[in-house]
């Protein structure tokens, strides 16, 4: 019995053949055939580019003195030649688009005394005595599964009791974020506010005359021919929108710099009624700005932290149900606010998908262009039971600024691009610290990547940001160098604490 005891253990022992699913890591298996494909068209040149070189090296002087002579027979075409070649380049040169070069940005950080905590947003609302015990109910809910921190800022105004929204307070609030961003913008640049030549200011909310533009011209006494414009109503992806108006001002007027303001005013929007749908932006938005300086000079690429590579806008306003999905309206006792549909997830979703089909192409390796590609005809051709091939972003992009919409955006995005969660981190950080501050939002994660000291010379950048209408915009950036934080970043008083633990 004890023979047959031992035959059988070493029979269970006997090594197996190992499980190739199992030892091998996938993973690699997929980052080489990426290499190969990228890299294929170098690979195919190597051996051509050999071959040259030694057919070259064999040439005798004899050979390279009958080349000589064949030029000098044929000197009409060889000149003819040389001077299409150096009309053609000196045409391409100056009507090729000019490269964009972000020289610095600046957040606007709210003074402390503009925090708001939970148990201080929920007193003020009951204290207020405009909103019914459901109502402050439902905020309560919002305000635990918004994903947003204890140190998020609402504007002056709402600090009183009762609350006191006026077009005054209202222009103070934009002046301290518009104006606090600026100061800190001109002054880590060094460039004058004269020598703008471009100024385009996004607002979705808050549109007074004179207007936004008009008062930074007039506070920073701006030239008198400069090109300003005014965005209004365009809702939380505004921000991308204006980078490529200024993008396309700057394709225009040669050796100039442009600057970009991103803000939203809450003063005047607080809804105090209690239709649900409209209680949501008072728990997720908050104070928050932010100014961008771009520049079309060669001169200024050196000193740039990035280069703007792609700008891609996807509008779906043309449907009835992503038009209202985030509408301002007057509930029925007359108090006005902005509603959000219960489908808007869904019509995000659709933007989203719509969006990154335009910018998959541009951004994205070959190699995953091949497998996507591949995987539709199957589908297409045999009816095959394939999952659709869902590309990998994260070979195009080395960091991700998702709109800091609300944890809900975050989540799907997060899931549906297959993201790890540290791509997240930057949006959720900032989610979190400083709340939804609309178009604003994907600055204030850039500046949480530079303060990580995450940022690396030739990394992308993905900015995507989600608005009213219903619009996907994103804006593609590579950086020009290792990007330190600048002076007076938001995060310079509190990165050490973040990432934070999340209750998700």
């Amino acid at each position: 019995m004890n023979g047959e005891e031992n035959n059988r253990v070493q029979i269970r022992q006997r090594p197996r053949l190992p499980d190739f699913l199992q030892s091998v890591n996938l993973k690699y298996v997929k980052l080489g055939y990426h290499y190969l494909i990228s890299h294929l068209l170098t690979l195919c040149l190597i051996p051509l580019m050999s071959v040259i070189v030694v057919e070259a090296s064999r040439l005798s002087l004899d050979d390279v003195h009958q080349l000589w002579l064949q030029l000098q027979y044929n000197l009409v075409s060889f000149i003819v030649f040389s001077v299409v070649l150096v009309f053609g380049s000196t045409v391409y040169i100056m009507t090729r688009p000019r490269s964009v070069y972000l020289l610095d940005y600046s957040c606007y950080l709210p003074p402390s005394h503009l925090k708001v905590k939970y148990h201080q947003f929920m007193e003020h609302s009951k204290l207020t005595g405009d909103f019914d015990e459901s109502s402050l109910e439902f905020q309560r809910k919002i305000l635990e599964r918004s994903g947003l921190g204890e140190e998020t800022c609402v504007p002056e105004a709402m600090h009183y009791l009762p609350p006191r929204p006026s077009m005054a307070a209202a222009r103070e609030e934009a002046e301290q974020v518009m104006f606090g961003a600026l100061d800190k913008l001109f002054a880590n640049t060094n460039v004058k506010p004269r020598d703008i030549g471009i100024l385009v200011v996004n607002c979705s909310l808050f549109n007074p005359t004179p207007s936004l533009s008009a008062m930074i011209i007039n506070k920073y006494k701006l030239r008198g021919n400069i090109r300003s414009f005014n965005l209004g109503g365009m809702g939380c992806s505004a921000g991308v929108i204006a980078i490529d108006l200024a993008k396309d001002m700057l394709q225009v007027h040669r050796n100039s710099y442009a600057v970009v303001v991103s803000t939203e005013n809450i003063t005047q929007n607080w809804y105090f009624g209690n239709k649900k749908s409209m209680l949501i932006p008072n728990c997720l938005f908050r104070v928050g700005g932010a100014a961008v300086l771009l520049s079309n000079r060669s001169v200024d690429r050196r000193r740039s932290k990035y280069k703007l590579v792609h700008v891609v806008r996807t509008h779906c306003g043309a449907n009835d149900k992503a038009f209202k999905c985030v509408y301002q309206e007057q509930d029925d006792n007359g108090k006005t606010g902005v509603s959000l549909s219960k489908d808007l997830m869904a019509i995000a979703g659709g933007a989203l998908k719509t969006n990154i089909t335009t910018l998959g192409p541009l951004v994205l390796p070959i190699s995953e262009q091949i497998l996507f590609f591949v995987t539709l005809v199957a589908k297409k051709l045999f009816n095959a039971k394939i999952k659709p091939y869902i590309p990998d972003f994260k070979l195009a992009f080395d960091h991700f600024c998702i709109h800091a919409g609300g944890r809900a955006v975050i989540d799907e995005l997060e899931k549906n691009l297959q993201l790890l969660p540290v791509h997240a981190e930057a949006s959720r950080m900032t989610l979190h610290r400083f709340g939804n501050t609309s178009s604003s939002s994907i600055w204030y994660e850039l500046a949480y990547t530079e303060a990580k000291g995450r940022m690396r010379k030739g990394n992308r950048v993905w900015q995507i940001a989600f608005g009213s209408g219903f619009k996907c915009n994103s804006a593609v950036w590579v950086a020009l160098r290792n990007v330190k934080p600048s002076p007076n970043n938001p995060w310079e008083d509190c990165i050490h604490r973040y990432p934070v633990q999340l209750n998700l």
